[in-house]
């Protein structure tokens, strides 16, 4: 570099890489949705479970689904609705037993994973929607 040509551009912009101008914000949404994580949690618990026949193998599952769902429930929709769904995750999960006993194995973690999904989209996507979503203009909260 000569002395006379003054000081190199930088390729990041006149402030360096560290201009707060320039990181960009990541979405507050997740790349998975949390009931497509709840799905896989009753289902693929109850699979794993069946197929190598370790409990605690499909508990581990179940449990490390329930956590990163718990997770992004209380991130996304905040803490009544994150214990809602916890707790409606968890019957799920406790309620298939003595439902399986009536209706079978498979159908029992069918009907519970549906309405885990039904609950979770619903409670999630009307959280996204904000707190007054849905009313008129003119109504009262």
């Amino acid at each position: 570099m000569n002395i006379h040509e003054g000081p190199r551009k930088r390729p990041w912009g006149p402030s360096g890489p560290g201009r707060a101008d320039s990181v960009r914000t990541m979405s507050n949404t997740a790349m998975v949705p949390s009931s497509a994580v709840a799905a896989f949690g009753l289902t693929g618990g109850f699979l794993a479970g069946r197929l190598t026949r370790r409990r605690d193998l499909a508990g581990a599952l179940f449990a490390a689904a329930g956590a990163w769902c718990a997770w992004d429930w209380y991130r996304a929709s905040g803490p009544v609705a994150a214990a809602g769904l916890t707790a409606l995750y968890t019957a799920g999960m406790g309620g298939s037993h003595p439902l399986a006993k009536r209706i079978g194995a498979w159908p029992s973690v069918a009907v519970v994973t549906a309405v885990t999904v039904a609950a979770t989209e619903l409670v999630t996507r009307t959280a996204a929607r904000g707190p007054r979503a849905g009313l008129s203009p003119g109504s009262q909260a």
